[in-house]
């Protein structure tokens, strides 16, 4: 990623905080109860904490979350929590010092590790993400397991996913061998699909969970409600998804019954099926760091 936020965006384009919190607040009316900032690197942009604060401060129960790399989190988290944000996801694919500079390409680890240390001691919620790639750090699942366990912090393994701008040289583990793995380790019991989520839950009998997120399984879009909105102001229904729908101009000139009917065709347009087919090869041509996780 560029060393600064959006450089390959020109400025004019993107929404400033008041114009993308009109927005929340006309998605909040409409009933969305849950909102995740996420990126790119979303601590990349300043003064994210009074974004944070302007949604608590409109309605203080609204789900407020954030998913971020962690490497700028120590000295933000406590300015976070104050402004209402309630949880965090970090992706942690590595312990070793020299696997997570080559998976970032930059020296990440300390950073990473003592801002999750800085956000635990706040008092802010902390899951973990993290993607197993053979021959990379498939062999640090049982590391991370354990890392995550010590801290009560949920982990959950992602399935390495492929699109157009993915390494072609990484292959990523299936459920079925992560948990292969885990189990010469550790018993557990097979919890589901949790909620909303995409994630699929397992309990060790000291009832610790851990839960795996396989993007290629069919269940993976059957409860999905969510839709994504960029920094740009674009509307995206579904992370694998080409199409969108701007409220850009609509909340620059103060429509916001615009910027509302937007939203609803985005939400009754949404694809039951994301666009990722093994059989086909039809895939979408977005890149992930435009429209987060």
């Amino acid at each position: 990623m560029p060393e600064k936020p959006f450089t390959w965006v020109p400025k004019e384009n993107l929404l400033s905080f008041e114009h993308m919190f009109e927005f929340m607040k006309v998605a909040i009316d409409a009933g969305i109860n849950k909102i995740r900032i996420t990126g790119g690197e979303p601590l990349l942009r300043e003064d994210l904490d009074k974004f944070v604060k302007m949604i608590y401060d409109y309605k203080n129960d609204v789900d407020l979350a954030m998913t971020t790399n962690a490497y700028l989190l120590k000295g933000a988290a406590q300015k976070l929590k104050d402004a209402g944000l309630k949880r965090i996801n970090v992706s942690i694919d590595s312990l070793k010092p020299e696997t997570a500079e080559k998976i970032a390409q930059k020296d990440v680890l300390k950073n990473v590790l003592e801002g999750v240390d800085e956000a635990l001691q706040v008092g802010l919620k902390v899951k973990v993400n993290m993607v197993p790639m053979k021959g990379l750090n498939d062999n640090e699942i049982l590391d991370i397991l354990e890392y995550c366990k010590e801290r009560n912090m949920p982990v959950r393994f992602i399935e390495y996913m492929e699109n157009v701008h993915a390494a072609v040289d990484i292959k990523g583990m299936k459920s079925d061998e992560l948990l292969a793995l885990i189990g010469r380790r550790y018993n557990f019991v097979d919890e589901g699909l949790e909620a909303k989520s995409p994630s699929h839950y397992y309990a060790l009998e000291d009832g610790y969970r851990f839960g795996i997120i396989e993007p290629y399984k069919d269940d993976f879009c059957a409860t999905c409600n969510r839709i994504r909105i960029t920094a740009e102001g674009d509307l995206i229904p579904c992370l694998y998804f080409d199409e969108a729908m701007s409220i850009r101009d609509c909340v620059r000139r103060g429509d916001i019954k615009g910027a509302a009917a937007v939203l609803k065709e985005v939400v009754r347009t949404k694809p039951e099926k994301n666009r990722w087919s093994e059989v086909d090869g039809e895939t979408s041509t977005r890149a992930f760091y435009e429209t987060g996780g």
